[in-house]
């Protein structure tokens, strides 16, 4: 497979680095160049979005999903308006790997947030169909330690993760309501958290209950930060047996948890794949802020008004990745 720079995006082997504190801007993109000697991730792109091109990220990246079991980490979408990925245009990744859906329910009343109600939203969004789904908190959960972690010292997850031998993470970048923007690092976090793993990110380690989740959110960094925490359990507990892919497509300012969301006001951006989360989001984020797309403003807004790559830089502190990378393009 032949790969050269994507100088029209951003220069390969260059760094991309915003500060949290400082909303994104729609200006240009500031950069710095990585330190001499530090290891840059990779993180490989394809505007087009195929079946067969997410199939080559991940044939790029140079780790084979390999196992008895590999989970695939997927969002089913609250509903039919929702922006979650087609079945379409993700079955045949999923083939080639030999892979099994796995999702967790939720933790606000809704078409999930029961093992029952879950699995008829999954097969009526044609999950069930492809590769069957398994909801990993049908029957209970377990804790990971949370290593170094600012506000949680545990992460609670779905039982039935352990039953998997290797995870890839194949999120549908977008926005969030409350997270600001939701990718691999929300995936691994709220995404693979059980119901009462999702209560106790969302109120920053104070309760696990819940039916009590809404009295109890964490301000709004506490809540940002916490995701990252819950994400270095995930990435500590699978090493290198774990891949990211995002997906850049139908870019609501709105996740696919939301059974109603704003319809987009931006144009697909394309698919990107990573070993480093931290990295692949960043480069999300960095390809919304290069985009010459008008409508890049209300994903930006809905981003720096929820603190939303807080995530990243306190995911970098926990050693989960980094914000510095190559971008590459793969031919088509």
């Amino acid at each position: 497979m032949k790969i050269k720079s994507l100088l029209s995006t951003l220069t390969v082997g260059v760094a991309t680095a915003f500060s949290f504190a400082t909303p994104l801007s729609c200006q240009a993109v500031e950069t710095t160049t990585a330190a001499s000697g530090q290891s840059v991730p990779d993180v490989f792109y394809m505007k087009n979005i195929t079946p067969d091109n997410i199939v080559k990220v991940y044939e790029a990246l140079g780790r084979k999903a390999e196992g008895k079991k590999v989970a695939v980490k997927i969002s089913t979408g609250e509903s039919n308006k929702s922006n979650h990925l087609d079945t379409a245009l993700i079955s045949k990744f999923v083939r080639h790997i030999d892979g099994h859906f796995v999702e967790c329910n939720t933790a606000y009343h809704g078409n999930r947030n029961t093992t029952e109600a879950h699995l008829a939203t999954a097969k009526q969004h044609g999950f069930t169909d492809r590769a069957g789904i398994d909801i990993l908190d049908a029957e209970g959960e377990m804790e990971l330690p949370v290593a170094g972690g600012k506000h949680l010292k545990k992460d609670i997850v779905g039982k039935n993760m352990a039953d998997y031998d290797f995870m890839v993470v194949l999120s549908h970048f977008k926005g969030h309501q409350m997270g600001g923007f939701g990718g691999a690092l929300k995936n691994i976090s709220i995404g693979l958290g059980s119901s009462a793993g999702k209560t106790w990110i969302h109120s920053g380690g104070k309760t696990a209950n819940v039916d009590s989740i809404w009295g109890n959110t964490a301000e709004q960094s506490v809540f940002i930060e916490s995701m990252a925490d819950a994400a270095k359990a995930i990435t500590d507990y699978y090493g290198d047996r774990i891949l990211y892919i995002n997906v850049a497509n139908r870019l609501s300012v709105d996740c696919d948890c939301n059974g109603n969301p704003a319809a987009p006001e931006m144009g697909d951006l394309g698919v990107l794949a990573s070993l480093d989360p931290v990295a692949l989001d960043r480069a999300c984020v960095d390809l919304v802020m290069n985009s010459d797309d008008p409508g890049k403003e209300h994903l930006i807004e809905r981003i720096n008004s929820r603190l939303g790559t807080l995530i990243l830089s306190h995911g970098e502190e926990l050693g989960i990745g980094s914000q510095t990378y190559n971008l590459i393009t793969l031919e088509e």
